[in-house]
């Protein structure tokens, strides 16, 4: 689950991190008022929503103007940014030529930089550990750097039996140039960082940039927080953050039924059983020329209920021009999923190409409810083979 810049903020800070002043404004008007606030001359108005890149993005209906995050030196400049931003759709990198409509924006106050860095706390899943990244060229896209100047990439991957110590924050430091009071400043920060993500169950704290201020101070200028959504259940209060209008809400409708659903930008619709069935699958469909249009893992103890909200799911993409459903039935029974399969089919009035793959658990079962309903279900007899028919439908009905 992702929260947005200013929610972030509000946590990191009762673990101590540093952070500038800054008040959230849902209106040209809440926002002058927010300014007033703080000490000013400079103020910094940053619109919030669930991607990267605000700064170097563009409004939809201003292309030549100024990015998401705009600099004030009056209570009247933030007032005007403030209203060229709210209710205007910004487009970046990360949103695609969709965009995101700004609905609130957060002024924050300025700050004096001397030094902007990069840091963030993730979990490795080759290691297993939780492992600190950082970076010299902070304010930049981190992929960027990794890929032009991987040398100037610091890793330090923190054993889970010791936990965070002093000679990290010493050796990542002397990376990032830190000496003396800055070097002090630094330990601190990271310490508390590293207590927020254990705390929160986080799966990513990125701060980018991390400021060194003119004053020596280390604060974090922007903040994001992603969090393990298998530990939510221990978090309720964090659950009250989650901004559905920022959500597909096709994933929020799969999450009402305990599907794990992902939207990608092909064309053809995915229901799997198990992570890695439902990745070998998507990896089939490029194989044979076109591309998944969705991960669905209907998991191993789907009801025809869920099957059948799984096929709607799908079904509402409208980028998705055939579907083809995998299944093999362990715990996952294979008439269950032809039940839902067929039900849904009759309630969406299936207008798109279905290929179904059966093996396992009753697949004699899921065979004879699937040719008895009289609609137009392919059967095929392996991924392979469900792979060429489902690329050889869709390219036939286009």
């Amino acid at each position: 689950m992702n929260i947005h810049e200013y929610q972030a903020k509000e946590l990191l800070i009762r673990y101590g991190v540093g952070v500038l002043d800054g008040h959230i404004a849902w209106t040209p008007e809440e926002a002058e008022a927010a300014a007033a606030k703080l000490p000013g001359p400079v103020y910094v108005i940053k619109s919030q929503i669930h991607a990267g890149g605000r700064g170097a993005g563009r409004f939809a209906d201003d292309p030549n103007g100024k990015g998401g995050v705009r600099l004030a030196r009056s209570t009247a400049e933030v007032r005007a940014a403030a209203e060229s931003m709210i209710g205007h759709t910004l487009i970046t990198k990360q949103t695609g030529d969709a965009g995101r409509p700004v609905r609130r924006v957060y002024v924050e106050a300025g700050c004096d930089i001397a030094r902007e860095l990069y840091l963030s706390l993730l979990v490795d899943r080759l290691s297993g550990r939780v492992t600190i990244v950082a970076c010299t060229e902070g304010g930049m896209e981190i992929e960027e750097v990794s890929l032009a100047h991987p040398e100037k990439i610091l890793r330090v991957g923190i054993d889970p039996a010791s936990g965070i110590a002093g000679f990290h924050a010493r050796r990542l430091a002397a990376g990032l140039g830190l000496t003396g009071k800055q070097a002090a400043a630094f330990g601190k920060f990271l310490n508390a960082v590293h207590a927020a993500f254990h705390a929160l169950d986080c799966s990513v704290i990125e701060i980018n940039p991390l400021v060194v201020t003119a004053g020596g101070d280390i604060v974090a200028l922007d903040a994001k927080v992603s969090f393990d959504d298998n530990a939510l259940f221990r978090h309720p209060e964090l659950e009250k953050l989650r901004d559905e209008a920022e959500e597909d809400p096709k994933e929020l409708e799969a999450a009402r039924f305990e599907l794990n659903y992902v939207a990608l930008d092909g064309n053809i619709g995915c229901m799997v059983n198990g992570a890695g069935l439902a990745m070998a699958t998507m990896d089939i469909i490029k194989l044979f020329g076109m591309s998944p249009a969705n991960f669905l893992d209907v998991g191993g103890g789907a009801t025809k209920e869920r099957v059948t909200a799984a096929f709607k799911i799908i079904l509402s993409d409208p980028n998705v021009e055939g579907i083809l459903i995998n299944i093999f039935g362990g715990i996952m029974r294979c008439d269950v999923i032809a039940d839902g399969v067929v039900s849904a089919a009759r309630e969406v009035q299936l207008s798109v190409p279905l290929v179904v793959r059966l093996a396992g658990t009753n697949v004699d079962l899921g065979k004879q409810i699937m040719a008895k309903s009289n609609l137009p279900i392919v059967a095929a007899d392996n991924l392979a083979d469900a792979a060429e028919k489902i690329v050889k439908a869709v390219r036939e009905a286009a």
